[in-house]
């Protein structure tokens, strides 16, 4: 599918969406014209989205919270003057109870689990009533769950990791979870932990600053010495941006579903991907 932004303003809404409402969820906003895609927005949490402009006051330790999908919405549509196109989600949708493993988890882990990118097992519990109350939410507000080719608004669920692996044409998944730095360099002191996963950040914000106007502005990269949910902020906010990128793959023809009449988990094309034609 292609929505050409030749006609007119195109948005995303991306959400890293934790599976429990005990963790915070990124969420950031971008628009794109022929001019090109650019970030509007980029936030920790639900609470710091939805936070008012008049707000001056100082920035509190993100929170989960149950996602509120018409004010989350409300909010994107007042930033940008008119109502986002797509809302791109990080957790499992499916248009039935999700009781374990889908068609469309196989079938990514078909296709990134020999470059270490499968996708994690939902159950009942986890994400469970979580996901089906999200994806309701937003149907009633007029963004059906996508398995296929949207034909107007849509809701699409989407993972970060094949997502960097076609971005980055990487051979295999990128390092940049906090909680794995132990995982990834085992043999590092914790010092050459963080510079290693700052790295990594910093030439994932770049390669998307690549794709999306202002993300290197809007990101800057922690200190050093950051405190554990610091980081983690970070991560959540960079995944989010990571969402909302492969809806602007979505628009641009450059993104493909992959799942059956169920369910769909939407990644970047590999033959395609590269660096929009207008950057």
């Amino acid at each position: 599918m292609s929505r050409s932004r030749e006609k007119g303003l195109k948005s995303v809404l991306g959400i890293d969406a934790a599976w429990t409402d005990r963790e915070p969820s990124g969420v950031a906003l971008i628009a794109g014209d022929a001019s090109g895609w650019r970030l509007i927005e980029v936030a920790s949490s639900y609470a710091e989205f939805l936070r008012q402009e008049s707000d001056d006051g100082p920035r509190l330790r993100p929170r989960g919270s149950t996602p509120n999908a018409a004010g989350l919405l409300s909010k994107a549509n007042a930033k940008i003057g008119a109502p986002v196109d797509l809302v791109t989600i990080d957790m499992p949708l499916s248009l039935i109870p999700i009781v374990g493993r889908r068609t469309s988890d196989n079938i990514i882990s078909s296709e990134y689990g020999a470059r270490h990118a499968s996708t994690h097992t939902p159950s009942v519990m986890r994400p469970g009533k979580l996901s089906d109350e999200l994806r309701m939410g937003f149907q009633s507000a007029g963004y059906p769950l996508a398995i296929s080719e949207p034909s107007g608004r849509a809701l699409l669920e989407v993972y970060p990791h094949p997502a960097l692996i076609e971005l980055a044409t990487a051979q295999r998944r990128l390092p940049y979870k906090h909680s794995k730095s132990r995982k990834y360099w085992p043999d590092k002191s914790p010092a050459i932990r963080r510079e290693n996963l700052l790295e990594t950040w910093r030439q994932i914000i770049i390669l998307l600053d690549a794709e999306i106007q202002g993300v290197v502005a809007a990101l800057p990269l922690p200190s050093s010495n950051s405190r554990g949910h610091e980081m983690k902020a970070f991560e959540d906010t960079l995944d989010a941006v990571v969402c909302a990128w492969v809806g602007t793959c979505v628009v641009d023809g450059r993104a493909r579903a992959y799942g059956d009449q169920e369910s769909a988990i939407w990644c970047p094309s590999p033959k395609q991907i590269g660096r929009a034609d207008n950057h």
